[in-house]
C-alpha cells in the first residue's frame, strides 16, 4: 500500500496542468515513437546510400548546422505570428521532407531533404518551448516541462526498436513512418491545443505594470527591444547559460569518450557494454523521472541544476575507476539522475527569467549557445585523449562539473542577495 501511495503521490505533480499540456504530452509520445530516421541516419548514409564515413560525417555536420538558422527564424516567427501556427506549419514541412525521401528515385537527393527537415525542426524547437512556457506558471512549470520530457523518452524507448526492425527489410518506411507519426501528432495540436501567444492587450498591460514599478521583480514581464538587449539586462542569465555550456561539455562524453573508454578497457565486449549501458540509462529516465521530479518539486531550479553538476562530477568522474562493468552501471545511475534533474529544470530556469514578449527568441538563441558545449567537446577531448589517455578524461570531467556547480552556487547566492535587497527597498 505504501508503494502504491508513493506512486500516486509522485504522479500527483502532474495534476492541475492546462489541458493543452496533456495533449502536447501525447503528441510528443507519438512524435517520438516515430523517431525512425535520426537514430539510423549514419548507417543509412553509409550502408544504403554508400557514402564513405567522411562523406557521411560531413552530411551529418551540415544537418546539425541547418538546425541553427531554423531555430533563430522560428523564435522570431513564434513571437510575431503565434506559437501554434508556426509549430504546425514547420512540423508539416518537416514531415513532407521525410515523405519525399521515402519515394524519391535519385537516392543521392535524400540528404538535401533530410537537411531541409532538420531546418524545419529547428523552427519547431523554440516554438514548442515557448508554448509550454505560456501554458504554465512558475509554480507548476517544472511539472509541465518534466511531463513533456517523460513523453519524449516514452516514445523514444519504442521508436529506435521499431526502426531497427524496419531498417533491413523496409528502409524507405523509416522516412514514411517518421512523417506519418509527425502528421498524427500535429493533428492533435490542430484539434485540441489553443494558441498560447500572449495577446496584444496582455502585452500592453504587462508593459504598463513594469513601467509603474508594481512588478519590477517579475522577470517574465513584457519588455521592448531586441533579444540582445534583454540578455544585456540579465547578466545572471548570461552567466547561467555559460555554466550550462560547461555542463553540456561534460555530458557529451556519454556519446564520445564513454564508448572509446569501454572499448579501450574491455576490448571487443566494449560495444555490447555500451549498448547495454545506454538501455539502462533510458530505463532509469523512464522509470525515475516522475519520482525524482516529485521529490525535488519544491527545490529551486538553480539548486536542482547545481545538483546536476555535482552528480555529473561524481558519476562521470567515477568512470575513472571503472575496471568492471558493475562500476560503469553504478556511475551511469548517478549521472542519469543528474541528467533528469538538468533536463527538467534548465528550461524552467530560463523560462522564469524570460520576458513574455521574447519567449520564442530566447528559446531560439539560448539552446544554440548552451549546445556549443556539445559541439566543441569531441574535438577538444579527442585531442586530449591523443595527448594523454581516455581514462584521464574522467578526472577532467569531474573538475569541469565541480567548477560549474561552484559557479551556480555563487549565482544562487547573488540572486538571493538581490531579492533580499529588493524586499528591503519595498518595505
Amino acid at each position: 500500500m505504501n508503494i502504491i501511495y508513493s506512486i500516486k503521490s509522485s504522479f500527483g505533480i502532474y495534476r492541475g496542468l492546462e489541458r493543452s499540456v496533456y495533449v502536447l504530452f501525447f503528441a510528443r509520445i507519438i512524435n517520438s515513437v516515430g523517431s525512425f530516421v535520426y537514430p539510423f541516419l549514419t548507417l543509412f548514409l553509409t550502408d544504403k546510400l554508400e557514402y564513405s564515413a567522411s562523406e557521411a560525417g560531413l552530411i551529418l555536420m551540415v544537418v546539425s548546422i541547418s538546425f541553427v538558422p531554423g531555430s533563430l527564424i522560428g523564435g522570431k516567427l513564434a513571437d510575431v505570428f503565434g506559437r501554434k501556427r508556426i509549430l504546425v506549419i514547420a512540423e508539416f514541412f518537416a514531415a513532407m521532407s521525410f515523405m519525399i525521401c521515402a519515394f524519391i528515385t535519385d537516392k543521392h537527393l535524400i540528404p538535401f531533404f533530410i537537411i531541409g527537415a532538420e531546418f524545419f525542426m529547428g523552427i519547431v524547437h523554440p516554438t514548442s518551448t515557448a508554448m509550454i512556457t505560456d501554458l504554465s506558471r512558475p509554480e507548476n512549470r517544472k511539472a509541465a516541462f518534466s511531463l513533456l520530457y517523460l513523453g519524449h523518452n516514452l516514445g523514444f524507448a519504442v521508436g529506435p526498436l521499431l526502426a531497427g526492425l524496419l531498417y533491413n527489410s523496409r528502409p524507405n518506411w523509416l522516412f514514411s513512418g517518421d512523417a506519418l507519426t509527425t502528421l498524427l501528432s500535429i493533428t492533435l495540436v490542430v484539434l485540441f491545443v489553443k494558441e498560447t501567444r500572449p495577446t496584444g492587450e496582455q502585452m500592453k498591460q504587462s508593459l504598463e505594470e513594469k513601467e509603474d514599478g508594481a512588478a519590477h521583480k517579475n522577470l517574465e514581464k513584457a519588455e521592448s527591444g531586441s533579444i540582445i538587449g534583454v540578455l544585456a539586462r540579465r547578466p545572471g542569465l548570461v552567466v547561467f547559460i555559460l555554466l550550462i555550456m560547461l555542463i553540456n561539455f561534460v555530458y557529451s562524453q556519454m556519446t564520445f569518450a564513454l564508448p572509446l573508454f569501454l572499448k579501450d578497457t574491455f576490448g571487443a565486449e566494449g560495444a555490447v557494454m555500451y549498448g547495454t549501458n545506454m538501455t539502462f540509462n533510458a530505463l532509469i529516465v523512464i522509470i525515475g523521472t516522475t519520482f525524482i521530479i516529485s521529490a525535488t518539486k519544491n527545490m529551486k531550479p538553480i539548486l536542482s541544476i547545481m545538483l546536476t553538476a555535482l552528480l555529473y562530477a561524481i558519476g562521470f568522474g567515477g568512470i575513472y575507476f571503472g575496471r568492471s562493468f558493475s562500476i560503469i552501471i553504478i556511475t551511469t545511475f548517478i549521472w542519469t539522475v543528474g541528467e533528469i534533474l538538468g533536463a527538467t529544470n534548465i528550461d524552467v530556469y530560463i523560462a522564469n527569467h524570460t520576458p513574455m514578449s521574447h519567449r520564442g527568441r530566447m528559446n531560439s538563441i539560448v539552446p544554440i549557445i548552451m549546445g556549443a558545449g556539445h559541439a566543441i567537446s569531441p574535438y577538444i577531448m579527442g585531442n586530449f585523449i591523443e595527448r594523454s589517455s581516455v581514462r584521464m578524461v574522467w578526472p577532467l570531467c569531474a573538475v569541469f562539473a565541480f567548477a560549474a556547480a561552484g559557479g551556480l552556487a555563487v549565482l544562487y547566492l547573488a540572486e538571493r542577495r538581490k531579492r533580499g535587497q529588493a524586499a528591503v527597498q519595498n518595505s
